[in-house]
């Protein structure tokens, strides 16, 4: 038993490890347990004949070895003589056992160490279990922290109790930081490593982009204004669009904010990275006309079998619509999942001139109007070689034609080629 003065000692320095290390004073008491067991082993070469136990009231250490009474002994990690025996019970006797009370103090220097040694090594552990559950639930959140240092050009970040890692990928082009420079950064993964978590950042993540303006503009966090899609060549160019619930609020608007103030923060935190914000529209054609901007488009084609888009515009609205390296055209494609193609008006009167010779018109076919025209449009016929070369089934599924019309229309487009030879 330990004096008072040791259990305080004892009992003071649990309590503040756990406060420091911030974990259950519980588990300190239990690692203390295991380090001097471990220093028992040290000492006799075993520890499973030990049992080791501290009062989490009180702070008293009780340590107690049993040994096995022999007559010669084979194993002097488990085993004592009689004679041993003896000095520790009177009453000790061959075949059976014999327990020796183990005093804290006896074990000197090597058990405080033992235990301390473990008890380090266990803190660590549960730290390292508490950083990546804590951050693992944060991953898409906005963190700010210091440049620790730069290594092959990955960004090394000090968040506090945590360090994270922003490689070049996910670095925004054209950006310098330096040892002690403050960054901000999206947590874009979280990953259990054999040494420490590893918490991956990224600033040039489209969610990244996102998450400032669900910062900055209020109705966007309040769930007014809804973010529809996001194409993103990080340092360069965004096209975000967005649309709201309430006929009231202006979507773009609402991001944009009075005189650009919302965006222009964002625009600056991003090292000047140009971001179109534009209303989202479930008419396809509607939806890449300003996906297109700052480009105006007179005409969308749409190709629904291919999955394709073809915008038309003025000649002098050709390299706009494009942009630069065909970044405009690049990123509207990607707003909206279809593969655009984007034609000045020129080409497309001569492209449809060139089309119609080879393919007829459906217009020139003889008994077919304008509404029966519209219909087989509806369903990607546009020409008479489109439906010449279709299914009967296919054209049957067709509003207003049934199954007799579907073979004759099939039937006057293939005479149709047949006359013209």
């Amino acid at each position: 038993m330990q004096s008072s003065d040791n259990r305080y000692d004892i009992m003071e320095a649990i309590n503040q490890i756990a406060r420091e290390k911030n974990v259950h004073r519980d588990l300190v008491i239990e690692t203390l347990e295991t380090g001097l067991l471990s220093a028992c082993k040290k000492r006799f070469g075993s520890s499973d004949h030990v049992t080791v136990n501290i009062d989490p009231n009180t702070g008293d250490i009780s340590m107690e070895a049993e040994w096995d009474v022999v007559d010669e002994v084979f194993d002097p990690s488990i085993e004592l003589s009689l004679e041993d025996a003896k000095l520790i019970s009177s009453k000790a006797k061959v075949g059976k056992k014999v327990v020796e009370p183990l005093r804290f103090v006896d074990f000197g220097r090597h058990a405080i160490h033992s235990a301390k040694q473990s008890l380090i090594q266990k803190v660590k552990e549960v730290e390292r279990e508490k950083v990546y559950e804590d951050y693992k639930l944060r991953i898409n959140e906005i963190v700010t922290g210091t440049v620790q240092q730069i290594l092959h050009g990955d960004i090394y970040v000090s968040l506090g109790r945590a360090e994270a890692i922003m490689p070049m990928k996910y670095q925004i082009k054209r950006e310098r930081y330096f040892q002690g420079n403050s960054i901000r950064a999206l947590i874009a993964d979280v990953r259990q490593d054999i040494k420490d978590p590893q918490i991956i950042l990224s600033r040039a993540a489209p969610k990244f982009l996102t998450s400032l303006l669900e910062i900055e503009v209020p109705e966007i966090y309040d769930g007014i204004v809804e973010i529809k899609g996001v194409a993103r060549k990080a340092g360069e160019r965004t096209k975000v669009s967005v649309t709201s619930s309430d006929p009231r609020v202006d979507a773009v608007g609402a991001c944009v904010g009075i005189k650009g103030s919302r965006i222009q923060g964002i625009v600056k935190e991003l090292n000047n990275e140009r971001i179109d914000v534009i209303e989202y529209n479930e008419d396809i054609s509607v939806y890449l006309a300003r996906a297109l901007s700052p480009a105006k488009v007179q005409r969308v084609d749409i190709d629904r079998v291919k999955g394709k888009l073809t915008a038309v515009v003025e000649d002098d609205q050709l390299s706009l619509a494009i942009g630069k390296n065909g970044l405009n055209a690049e990123l509207a494609s990607q707003l909206t999942g279809l593969s655009v193609d984007i034609i000045s008006n020129t080409d497309f009167i001569s492209r449809e001139a060139e089309k119609n010779k080879e393919v007829g018109l459906l217009i020139e076919l003889k008994g077919i109007g304008e509404k029966m025209v519209y219909n087989l449009n509806a369903f990607s016929i546009y020409t008479v070689k489109d439906l010449a070369s279709a299914d009967t089934d296919f054209i049957n599924q067709i509003p207003g034609i049934g199954e007799k019309t579907a073979i004759k229309l099939i039937k006057m487009a293939e005479e149709y080629f047949k006359n013209r030879k």
